[in-house]
């Protein structure tokens, strides 16, 4: 077929291609857009904590004790929990991951101010918490039991000067060390920041803030804890642990101290991952929504379009088929009319999509958009306005000839 007569015909009704070609245009930039924004929220909250089986893994944190003696309170509370038949271990910490709140400091390698001071989360293991956690040791040692200090705040704040880091976090501080193991890191970078040596190198461990970006991993771990009545204990549920364990785990600890208050109940990793991701489903949602809708619109258009321009044409398609045109002549005209519109909206589109990702880039710390994204949603809109411009290219062409010229 030729193209040349499209076009002319085109040309001279320039509005209705325009306007397609603008939506066309509009709905391309922001698909693609959207569907990145999309991918890259649904993978954040998709990255795992390092913590091996979350649903099997509960936290649960207090408030104010009147317990004056909290390190015997600690071990009481520890050892009836690991004496629970649903148990298979359990911990004291001071944070964990994904719960959105805890402590941080800035490590550094040298004791001058312009030595970069990298942020980590600082996780404080009783000697069974990397084991609560399932968290793998990949390099170096463990601590032992005489390394775990019991450390009151109130007397004291000094930490121990050995720690195990996860291995993000090593490859960010030593990215030219053969191993991190052996090194020395400070707490910050002022002439009297206490030094810290690596023992080891862990696997995955989230901080709880979970950030975006690769310091959603940078975690150190001191051998230590805390005497403080609102540190959250860790538990470890066995395979197939009953119904009623949460409660259970709950009534234990009641015993040792019933006035203590519980603190938004007890809950699993995965249900602080569920609250902790909530925004970014919510986002990925929001633009599900708004991707379908667009989509609808267009292909809305292009159909509403069409179906007037084949009332207007009903005329041309008449003569054309009394002139031995057969009905896949007039499907691929529209076809290919419809084509040329799309082709020169998606053109227009990936100009308008890179310069919306420079803008998103910008604002949302998103990456490059990959040409490759490019590439499939030109695909998809080519599609999409082929797919809809058939239910009216199909209607044209059962035109009967007497019918189409009647009034001529």
């Amino acid at each position: 077929m030729e193209i040349r007569p499209i076009l002319s015909a085109l040309l001279r009704n320039k509005t209705g291609a325009l306007l397609i070609a603008a939506q066309v245009a509009l709905t391309f930039a922001i698909v693609v857009n959207a569907a990145y924004v999309i991918r890259d929220r649904l993978a954040t909250a998709a990255r795992p904590s390092g913590i091996d089986d979350e649903n099997r893994v509960l936290t649960v944190r207090f408030g104010m004790t009147s317990e004056q003696n909290l390190d015997a309170l600690q071990q009481r509370d520890l050892a009836a929990l690991r004496s629970l038949p649903d148990v298979e271990s359990a911990s004291v910490t001071n944070h964990v991951p994904l719960g959105q709140g805890g402590w941080s400091a800035g490590f550094a390698l040298e004791r001058t101010n312009s030595s970069p001071n990298i942020s980590a989360g600082m996780s404080f293991d009783d000697g069974s918490l990397l084991k609560t956690y399932g968290v793998k040791l990949l390099e170096g040692r463990y601590f032992s039991p005489e390394e775990i200090a019991v450390i009151d705040p109130a007397t004291s704040r000094d930490n121990p000067p050995i720690v195990l880091i996860t291995q993000e976090f090593a490859k960010k501080m030593f990215p030219d060390a053969a191993s991190a193991v052996g090194k020395t890191m400070y707490l910050g970078n002022s002439s009297d920041a206490p030094a810290v040596t690596v023992i080891g190198v862990i696997g995955r461990l989230q901080t709880p803030w979970a950030q975006l970006r690769e310091n959603h991993l940078f975690t150190v771990v001191f051998p230590q804890r805390l005497l403080q009545s609102y540190n959250p204990y860790v538990i470890r549920l066995k395979p197939g642990a009953s119904a009623s364990a949460r409660q259970t785990v709950l009534d234990t600890l009641a015993k040792n101290d019933p006035d203590r208050v519980v603190l938004k109940g007890i809950q699993s990793i995965a249900e602080l991952r569920a609250t902790r991701y909530r925004g970014e489903h919510a986002v990925a949602g929001l633009l599900i929504a708004v991707t379908a809708f667009l989509l609808l619109v267009t292909a809305s258009g292009i159909v509403g379009m069409v179906s007037l321009w084949v009332n207007l044409r009903r005329k041309q398609i008449g003569v054309r088929r009394a002139l031995g045109a057969t009905r896949i002549d007039i499907v691929r005209y529209f076809v290919t009319e419809n084509l040329l519109i799309t082709s020169c909206g998606v053109i227009a589109g990936v100009i308008a999509a890179r310069g919306l990702n420079v803008v998103l880039m910008r604002n949302m710390s998103l990456p490059e958009l990959p040409w490759a994204g490019l590439v499939v949603g030109a695909f998809a809109l080519l599609l999409l306005g082929l797919l809809s411009v058939m239910g009216p290219a199909m209607r044209a062409s059962r035109l009967s000839p007497a019918l189409a010229t009647r009034s001529i």
